[in-house]
């Protein structure tokens, strides 16, 4: 992985938002991190602590005022390549189904591929295979209305908007928020399965722990615009308190261990699923046989 050029590379990068006035704010502070290909990278931390201006930076929409970042080969820098950095950089914003605005699920989807100029069949084929990896059908509502839709779907439908791009990079910035867990669940594997099949790298910001400790390959806290820690989710999460003294907290199952720990209980720290929490508790009660 070492020899690989990553997908995403940022230096040393600041934003600040109105700056020289009373109401200055220091949202990104000296952020350097790198991302591969085919990963799923995650960027979790408390509400204000620049996720979301961080990740804006990946497709351009927020150009780097002190720093650099190039996300694949293009220095974001660059006014006149980062143009084009929606065709390789999908992505998808908090509620993404307030985005709506086609009269059509079909038209909604195949906004982005007509405007890449592509041929009618390809549009086609693209929409048919965005709606098919959410879940959706396309003979099924793409005709309907997306405002006919359930919050649950109208998301889909908005993903699927995306993904019809084909990006190399999906930036998935809380996809799941208001979701119930079954609809959460249903998102996130529709998403691993877009990635596994396309080989796209996909970034997600999210709040849930859970989430990052099943399908997270890395993970990145940011606290007060600052990278306070990285590693493999085993890594991150075995730092329980360090992740609370910076209002976080880790999955259930390691919580549980870190308690049954400062009990006096000889079991892994680091666990990171149900399963794994379920042998050591399984260890402990055939020690005490």
């Amino acid at each position: 992985m070492t020899n690989v050029a990553p997908v995403i590379k940022v230096e040393n990068l600041t934003h600040v938002y109105s700056p020289g006035t009373p109401f200055q704010v220091v949202s990104l502070d000296g952020i350097s991190l790198e991302i591969m290909k085919g990963e799923l990278f995650a960027l979790v931390g408390s509400a204000g602590s620049g996720k979301t201006t961080l990740v804006q930076h990946f497709n351009g929409i927020i150009a780097p005022a002190k720093g650099k970042v190039w996300v694949c080969g293009v220095d974001v820098s660059d006014k006149n390549k980062r143009r084009d950095l929606w065709r390789k950089v999908g992505l998808v914003f908090q509620r993404p189904e307030q985005q709506l605005f086609e009269e059509t699920v079909f038209d909604d989807v195949a906004f982005g591929p007509r405007n890449m100029g592509l041929g009618k069949d390809e549009v086609l084929g693209r929409v048919k295979e965005a709606l098919q990896v959410v879940g959706l059908k396309i003979d099924e509502i793409g005709t309907i209305s997306p405002f006919r839709l359930s919050g649950g779907m109208r998301r889909r439908v908005a993903i699927a908007g995306v993904l019809a791009l084909r990006p190399d990079v999906l930036v998935l910035d809380e996809p799941a928020a208001g979701l119930d867990p079954r609809g959460r669940r249903q998102l996130m594997d529709h998403v691993e399965n877009f990635r596994y099949e396309r080989g796209v790298t996909v970034v997600l910001v999210t709040h849930s722990m859970e989430e990052v400790a099943l399908r997270a390959d890395r993970v990145a806290v940011l606290h007060k615009g600052r990278l306070a820690m990285g590693g493999t989710p085993r890594e991150v999460f075995n730092r329980v308190v360090e992740l609370r003294a910076l209002g976080l907290d880790v999955p259930a199952p390691a919580g549980l261990m870190h308690k049954l720990r400062a009990a006096g209980r000889r079991v892994r720290t680091d666990v990171l699923t149900i399963d794994e929490a379920r042998e050591e508790i399984a260890m402990i009660l055939g020690e005490g046989s």
